[in-house]
Formats: structure tokens, sequence, C-alpha cells
């Protein structure tokens, strides 16, 4: 047995228990090809709770300072994971990120870049925009609507896919389309 699939089973027994994770949407997750899941992000457990609740393996992109614990570096890079510097466009990152879509894999993002320190949706940033708009990937935006309390009810809510073809067509900035992103993933919320 691989490492992913067992420690996506473990992981799953301690948080599914503990946080009553309900998943909602899992009917919108495409069955293959590249898939740019976005979602909100409210707490450190996020990229597990996602990780365990998505249908499909997820690969994520985590800011660079994780992979300098060389322990966690070596249990990212097995997941997958792969290194971010964050606050400048890092080129390598972005064609690894665009190569996991290429691939037909699903890429994990947090738009927001960091957590929320209130739970409130921030501002995304440009990188889920131009995964959007130079990628053929389904853009899928995906809610965490919590508290992170032991025994009380934690939602992940997978949304239908974002139709790219209007957005690609229109060569809308990446701005302007992580606008959009961020603007699913209120609405997610809302509900």
């Amino acid at each position: 047995m691989s490492l992913y699939p067992f420690a996506r089973s473990v992981v799953a027994g301690i948080l599914k228990p503990t946080f009553r994770i309900k998943v909602e949407g899992l009917e919108h997750f495409p069955k293959e090809g590249g898939v740019l899941l976005c979602t909100n992000h409210i707490s450190n457990l996020d990229p597990p709770v996602v990780g365990v609740t998505a249908p499909r393996k997820v690969l994520f992109m985590a800011k660079d300072e994780l992979f300098q614990v060389p322990v966690l570096k070596q249990l990212l890079n097995n997941f997958g994971t792969f290194p971010v510097k964050r606050g400048g466009g890092d080129r390598e990152a972005l064609r690894a990120g665009l190569k996991v879509l290429k691939e037909g894999n699903v890429l994990g993002l947090f738009p927001e870049g960091t957590r929320s320190k209130d739970g409130k949706l921030g501002k995304g940033m440009p990188g889920a925009g131009f995964f959007a708009l130079r990628s053929t990937a389904a853009v899928v935006p995906c809610a965490i609507i919590g508290p992170y309390k032991s025994f009380s009810t934690l939602r992940v809510v997978y949304g239908k896919p974002i139709n790219m073809e209007e957005y690609r067509e229109k060569k809308i900035s990446t701005e302007e389309m992580t606008s959009i992103i961020m603007e699913e993933i209120g609405k997610l919320i809302q509900k």
C-alpha cells in the first residue's frame, strides 16, 4: 500500500469523527481530467480535511517555509505537495502547478494565500486566476464551513465547476478571474 492512501485513511479516521465532517456536492467533482480546486482557508487543518473529503488525490501548493523543516519537507514531498515562495510570481511553482493540471491531476489551492484570522473570506491572490485561465482544467470552488471544534459539525461543500469557456474567450485578467472564483466560494459559504 502506498503512503498516500494509508495516510489518508488514518487522517480520515481521526478528523471525520472528531469534527463530524459533513461533505456536500461530491456529485459536482469531475471524475477525471485536470481540476483546479479552490477553497477558503480558515485553519491549518484545511489541507488534510480537503485531502480526506475530496474524491480524488489532491496535490497542494504550500508555502516555502514549511519545506525548511526536514521531516515536514519529506512528508510534504511524499504527498506530492510542492513549495511556493509567497509575495511574488514564483515561476517555478507556477510551472509545477500547470504541469499538475496538464497531467490530469487535482491541484488544491487556497486563493487567499494565508489563513483568515476572523474566519471571513478574504481577497484572493491572482495565482488562482492564472491557473484557471492558463489551463484547460475544470475549476471547482469549495467552502470549508466550521468551526474546528471537537464534536461540532464541520461542513465541506464542493460547488459546481465554473463555466470557464466564456472567461477564457473574453481574455479577462487573472485578477478578475480570481474575483469570480472567490465570489463562487462566497456563495457556497452563504448557503
